[in-house]
């Protein structure tokens, strides 16, 4: 038996895409939105698998970094373009990292642009 449950928050930032053969090789902003998903097999003693309070704090704490900024200028994205691709996985990374027990792991994270296309990441 296996739970998941999610939590879906948002940031506004810049980005530009080096190399892209079109518009969003200009900078452009995005009202990005993030969900993520956490899975695991047992309850707390509470019968919950995370306190949905507690995840969005610490998704938000993350985010906290990329609200309003330019995500070009940002250490995290040096290596290659903030795309959503790019930005799922930082984020699945610094979460999983930050949060993963022996109880529960960060399953994916899905990274929206637009409410018409996303990007999702898993390990």
């Amino acid at each position: 038996m296996m739970f998941e449950i999610s939590v879906t928050t948002r940031f506004s930032a810049a980005h530009h895409l080096v190399g892209y053969p079109g518009s969003c090789a200009g900078v452009h902003g995005h009202n990005w939105q993030v969900e993520v998903f956490v899975i695991g097999e047992e309850l707390d003693q509470t019968g919950i698998l995370v306190d949905f309070r507690a995840l969005k704090e610490a998704v938000n704490g993350t985010i906290a970094e990329f609200d309003h900024q330019d995500l070009n200028t940002l250490t995290a994205f040096q290596g290659g373009n903030p795309t959503s691709e790019n930005v799922a996985r930082y984020l699945y990374n610094r979460l999983s990292s930050a949060l993963n027990t022996e109880r529960i792991r960060i399953a994916r994270v899905a990274v929206s642009e637009t409410p018409e296309s996303r990007a999702v990441y898993w390990a």
